[in-house]
């Protein structure tokens, strides 16, 4: 790497570059030393390199601010070409909605009017632009309320740039910049408030008026941005280099910005039905995502020393790291503890990447990178983290009933993860009271499947010594035995299925083919025996023969796999089908899983027949007692939901294609046609058409463009019919799985909720259901962050918690919180099926906390 491109990239660290010096003067004039000597020679290389760094380390833009406004000094030209590049990239990125990168460049832009690269009302002008953008979107009249989304974020953009300008803006160009506040607080007085009901972390299942009193995201910023005006628009989170450089930067000339645009509104104005109203918010909403969504797990102590515009910019810090270094883990580790910051930050760093982690509807990356983030994060700061982490861990596990069903599968997930890269130590002791909680308890179904987690990552022995402190939590470890081959042994079986057994495994071993098999089924075993004998023993014995590994699995399925196909053939006989392997495969919820999703891929089981299996009567008691089945149905529905995602990428790959292929064909057709058009002499006498030999070549080139483009067209009819097939099967899917919740959840929800309220029937008021109550465990240092108990009685009822529900009460919650994930996570293709479950599913006899549900999970208003 040049020696410029190296200062640009390490300016603002601590590294060799700069001989170890931390000081950002001397850095700042040792990285302009350095570039503007390069300027003459690399200044096309320099530009596009040092805004690049700006957009992707945006944590240092204040550094990279102040060396643009010196390089103005020294260029002008080579800076106006930087600022009019930068415009154009926050043009391009307003057009094609591109948050992040609209939110770093108007960043930028703020610190380089610090610099006086750029005149504050040019800035301005760009505040008022978004602004009005947003007035007009919300205007119920003029506007597409429904797409609030993209106006808050406007909003949002403008806001967050204040405390990188705020003071500059406020001291050079007070009127304009106070026209821009009280639009914005005009703004906030016309939009509606926005709901975190059905995407929040944890539940508010007592229905209070809390949540409607309660500021959402952009309420909260703006009350920040105002304590910040009132303290003088003083911070400790932004360094302010340039101010160790202004009496240089004041001379030199400040460029013109052009002005932007923002894209026109998505639809015509007007009043929309509540399902297009709905889909419309749904959509914009994707595009416009809330970044972060606040835990507040940590008592106030750990981090009351932070002002809350700190904690917004470090927070900003901490997102943007986690965007932009998501495929460099070191890096990423190195600048998340080494942000420029004067304050201790470690509580909030935690609290900021498990608000990702657990985010929802999905987190912006895999749950995977979070994991390996925070080992690092351990790793790097190992006299601090780790405690943290710890204690977030104690403070989700105090409210773990409070949790989102898909927040409490990912931090299962995550845990065990995380476990395994430590020696799977931790305090197990601590958690012993859960043997005293009934089956059910949220608290001892997070433990035990943490512990069926581990057993996954590791072998059984190693997770029992892992809790040798504690042995009695042996009794929630999964089985230990392996598969259930029901012909293993002559004792209890049927010789007759044993023999039927030992000769189809002798068949396999003889190498015989499918065809064969099938054959000795249809002639020798099913006019005989039936078909659940049939099922029972071709089913038990290929799983045994491929119980060995993954890998047997798969080439068992993919020689023998037309034989189960040939016997299963209907939804009814693949629920059997399940259920053989599930019988197989009791003790391990991992490999019925496997076994049963490797079979769906090769289409021997139906995505139909899964959900049907799901909620037989052989799952339903287990709902709120294993995450087992409803893994299998997430498995099912994600294979469905994601063959059509991937359909539709394709196709937009392709029509993108076929528009290329139509311009090659045509520029060849045009070419032939010039060849073909002109006179040229051939033997003395004028003739039409060119050189023959360059006639063909030009012949050739446009066959073959044609065909091409016939190419393109027939793969793109071909992917068009297989989205229609895969868009009725997800219809036919959703409809299923919404009538088995259903069905699963009526007579339940009467006994139990029978006031349409989540108060169980015929308890007193002070044996409601009170999530609330759960204070924030204090976590001191002295005892490295553990709780101070406070736990559950043998009768089931919790002191911290409040919980106290039998097993009736938590299978409802429980699989109505399943339900609502489920909604949550499919939502855009639910709402495109809207009007078939408002038909035959959300009808005026269903429950209102199952319609609540699925109203929260797709963020509908109840009164609709």
């Amino acid at each position: 790497m040049s020696s410029w491109k190296s200062l640009l990239l390490r300016l603002g660290e601590k590294c060799p570059e700069y001989a170890g010096n931390a000081d950002f003067k001397d850095q700042i004039e040792a990285c302009y030393s350095a570039v503007r000597r390069e300027l003459e020679h690399s200044g096309d290389d320099i530009f596009p390199f040092l805004l690049q760094c700006a957009e992707q380390l945006p944590h240092k833009i204040p550094l990279y601010g102040t060396l643009v406004g010196l390089l103005n000094l020294e260029n002008e030209e080579f800076v106006a070409k930087l600022v009019e590049n930068a415009q154009i990239n926050l043009q391009d990125a307003l057009e094609t909605g591109k948050c992040n990168r609209i939110r770093i460049l108007m960043r930028f832009l703020t610190v380089l009017m610090c610099s006086k690269v750029i005149q504050p009302s040019a800035l301005v002008v760009i505040f008022e632009c978004l602004l009005s953008s947003a007035a007009t979107t919300v205007d119920e009249e003029k506007g597409i309320p429904s797409w609030q989304a993209r106006a808050d974020f406007y909003i949002t953009c403008i806001l967050s740039c204040l405390p990188w300008g705020g003071a500059e803006l406020v001291e050079q160009v007070p009127e304009e910049i106070e026209r821009v506040m009280v639009g914005v607080e005009a703004y906030l007085s016309i939009r509606k408030r926005v709901s975190d009901a059905g995407f929040s972390v944890f539940e508010d299942i007592e229905e209070t008026n809390n949540a409607v009193n309660e500021k959402d995201f952009l309420e909260d910023l703006w009350s920040r941005v105002q304590d910040l005006s009132s303290r003088g628009w003083k911070l400790d989170s932004v360094p302010r280099p340039h101010l160790s450089f202004e009496a240089q930067l004041v001379a030199g000339k400040s460029h013109d910005l052009a002005p932007v645009s923002c894209p026109e509104q998505p639809g015509p104005s007007g009043v929309l039905s509540g399902i297009a109203f709905g889909r419309q918010k749904h959509e914009a909403e994707l595009k416009y995502p809330q970044r972060i969504r606040r835990l507040n797990i940590f008592p106030s102590n750990k981090t009351e020393d932070i002002q809350p515009i700190d904690r917004f910019v470090v927070e900003e810090y901490l997102l943007d790291v986690l965007l932009f270094l998501n495929g460099c883990r070191k890096e990423c580790t190195s600048y998340m503890v080494g942000l420029p910051v004067p304050f201790r930050y470690e509580y909030l760093m935690a609290e900021t990447i498990f608000s990702q982690l657990l985010l929802l509807p999905q987190p912006p990356f895999k749950p995977t990178y979070y994991t390996l983030v925070i080992i690092d994060l351990c790793k790097a700061l190992p006299g601090a983290f780790p405690a943290v982490v710890a204690g977030a861990v104690r403070a989700l596990f105090d409210k773990i009933a409070d949790l989102d069903m898909d927040c409490r599968t990912r931090l299962i997930l995550w845990f065990s993860h995380h476990l395994s890269n430590f020696q799977f130590i931790w305090p197990w002791e601590e958690w012993a009271h859960v043997l005293d909680l009934p089956k059910w308890a949220p608290q001892r179904v997070f433990v035990q499947e943490v512990l069926e987690r581990e057993v996954r990552l590791s072998y059984w022995d190693k997770i029992k010594q892992s809790i040798e402190n504690t042995p009695a939590l042996e009794e929630l470890l999964p089985p230990r035995g392996g598969p259930q081959f029901k012909y293993s042994a002559e004792d209890g079986t049927d010789p007759t299925e044993r023999a039927l057994s030992v000769e189809l495994k002798d068949m396999v071993k003889g190498r015989k083919s499918a065809r064969e098999m099938i054959s000795w089924v249809e002639e020798n075993v099913f006019p005989a025996h039936g078909f659940d004998i049939t099922l029972r023993v071709v089913v038990q014995t290929l799983l045994d023969i491929g119980s060995k590994s993954f890998t047997h699995l798969i080439t068992v399925l993919e020689r023998y796999g037309q034989v189960i196909a040939k016997i299963c053939t209907d939804d009814d006989q693949q629920v059997k089908l399940i259920s053989e392997v599930s019988s197989y495969w009791q003790n391990s919820a991992q490999m019925t899983a496997i076994s049963i999703d490797r079979m769906m891929s090769y289409r021997l089981i139906s995505n139909l027949a899964i959900v049907r299996w799901v909620f037989s009567s052989s799952n339903l008691d287990r709902f709120h007692v294993s995450d087992s089945p409803w893994e299998i149905l997430r498995n099912a529905v994600s294979k469905t939901y994601n063959r059509i995602s991937d359909l539709r990428k394709e196709i937009s790959s392709l029509e993108r294609s076929v528009v290329l292929a139509e311009e090659a064909a045509s520029r060849a057709r045009d070419q032939l046609d010039s060849a073909e058009s002109k006179l040229s002499i051939m033997d003395g006498e004028p003739v039409l058409g060119e050189n023959p030999v360059r006639i063909k070549r030009l012949k050739s080139y446009a066959e073959k463009a044609k065909e091409e483009e016939v190419s393109v067209r027939e793969s793109l009819e071909a992917k068009e019919a297989l989205l229609a097939r895969a868009v009725d099967e997800i219809k036919v899917l959703i409809l299923s799985l919404y009538k088995g919740f259903l069905t699963a959840l009526a007579e339940p929800l009467n006994d139990a909720f029978r006031d349409g309220t989540l108060r169980p029937s015929g308890q007193a008021d002070d044996m409601k259901i009170d999530l609330e109550d759960s204070s924030v465990m204090d976590l001191d240092k002295d005892d490295g962050g553990r709780p101070k108990k406070s736990y559950s009685h043998p009768n089931g009822s919790r002191e911290r918690n409040g919980y106290n529900l039998d097993g009736k009460q938590q299978w409802c919650l429980s699989t109505l919180g399943y339900l609502k994930a489920f909604t949550r996570q499919y939502a855009s293709e639910i709402w495109q099926n809207i009007e078939n479950l408002d038909a035959e599913v959300l009808t005026e006899d269903a429950h209102p906390l199952f319609r609540k549900a699925i109203y929260c999970g797709l963020r509908r208003p109840l009164d609709e």
